[in-house]
């Protein structure tokens, strides 16, 4: 098969290598892709937003599977696109995007169908959110309500920060925010494979939102994570796919907007049970750097099947898996360009590239989040271990990296 991987971050490059092992593969392109990617596949020199462009490629190379990896072109209309030619692709539609593109259509939905998440008001109006939030108090959560890229929520612990969000939030003319009650508890990600109502679950994995060690400073689109959760129990993970997971895949049938793709549960285990912080249309990132290669099982073969509306049983290593994010200097305000990457050869891991490109034969950083190193190992303590010896070796002026991921669900904690 010619599988074509659209995208050119760190979870294209998982998606991407993930593909190029599976039996079925025979030729991988990935667009735009990047220099990581280049190692496993040919890069095509079509933007991940030039829809029209992507059509053309596939037509013209006659692809077989094209799997999408950027929330901003399946909210482009991708997979419309896509499927009017004819072409078999995985990702949701545009309206079914919506569980991602919009906060507010997500939240709608919940209620809706009793999918348990935070009590929440969606608001237009910049007056009645500040009243709204004066009444409340803090802490409370500001989410802006189109995609932002991971960012646009601000977790406010006080009243100041939760008006200032306001006020950034409401200067973007049109803007609307979802203002909802702060969830505590042990946060978690849960990725399945969905084709209408056939919702196949991926292992778990944690995200470490916050730019800062001890989950401190803004959020970003994510600074490293693990996979198992050892705090997350198979009788939770059910509980979940009962509750959240597979009543989300069949309200939107219901809604008229069927999901197919990898739909991700952002949740938060609280004393009331499992709750969802967020739903995204994509796979997660940084999850999918240390969720797939723990898969055993043929990873095209598993997204077949699933879009034959079948239901899959995947088979995992038992090894963990953990990965680091290093990521440009004031990352998440900026990025910056052009710092030269050296001694990355020496790296005993999985290296992702999320940022970087080649400028006269040299690895340089190109965007927020530029590298993630991911190590297997027996037990989490090991696989922190290893990652962060890594992460050592890695030499490069522009890059910081958080240095306690997976810490606190070691079993000495």
């Amino acid at each position: 098969m010619k599988i074509l991987v659209i995208g050119k971050g760190g979870r294209e490059h998982a998606l991407a290598l993930a593909c190029s092992k599976s039996k079925l593969c025979t030729q991988l392109y990935m667009a735009p892709g990047n220099p990581g990617m280049a190692k496993i596949g040919t890069c095509v020199n079509v933007s991940d937003s030039d829809v029209d462009g992507l059509v053309a490629f596939a037509k013209e190379k006659e692809i077989d599977l094209t799997i999408v990896g950027p929330e901003a072109t399946l909210s482009l209309g991708v997979v419309d696109a896509f499927q009017k030619e004819g072409l078999k692709i995985f990702g949701p539609t545009k309206a079914a995007t919506q569980v991602e593109s919009s906060k507010d259509f997500a939240k709608k939905i919940m209620a809706k169908y009793n999918i348990p998440t935070a009590a929440y008001e969606t608001f237009d109006d910049y007056e009645k959110a500040v009243a709204y939030v004066k009444e409340k108090g803090a802490p409370i959560v500001i989410k802006e309500d189109g995609l932002k890229a991971g960012k646009g929520v601000t977790v406010a612990y006080t009243l100041e920060q939760a008006l200032e969000a306001l006020k950034i939030a409401f200067d973007i003319p049109g803007n609307k925010v979802v203002v909802e009650e702060c969830l505590v508890g042990f946060e978690f990600s849960l990725i399945c494979l969905v084709h209408n109502d056939v919702v196949v679950p991926l292992q778990i994995a944690q995200d470490h939102k916050c730019v800062g060690d001890g989950d401190t400073g803004p959020n970003t689109g994510g600074m490293g994570s693990y996979s198992p959760v050892k705090k997350i129990t198979p009788e939770i993970i059910e509980h979940t796919m009962n509750t959240v997971m597979v009543p989300m895949a069949k309200a939107m049938i219901q809604e008229g907007v069927p999901f197919t793709g990898f739909l991700y549960g952002g949740l938060m285990l609280t004393d009331a049970g499992v709750k969802v912080i967020e739903f995204n249309a994509r796979f997660g990132d940084p999850e999918a750097e240390v969720i797939l290669p723990r898969l055993e099982s043929d990873f095209v073969q598993a997204i077949l099947d699933v879009m034959d509306g079948k239901k899959v049983e995947l088979k995992w290593t038992d090894k963990v898996s953990h990965g680091v994010v290093l990521a440009s200097t004031n990352y998440p305000a900026s990025s910056t360009k052009g710092a030269v990457i050296e001694n990355l050869d020496a790296v005993d891991a999985l290296v992702y590239h999320m940022g970087t490109k080649e400028v006269d034969g040299h690895l340089v950083t190109d965007g927020g989040r530029v590298l993630m190193i991911t190590t297997l190992e027996d037990t989490l303590e090991k696989a922190y271990e290893h990652t962060y010896k890594e992460v050592e070796k890695i030499q490069c002026s522009d890059l910081f990296y958080r240095h306690d991921i997976g810490k606190k669900d070691m079993e000495h904690e």
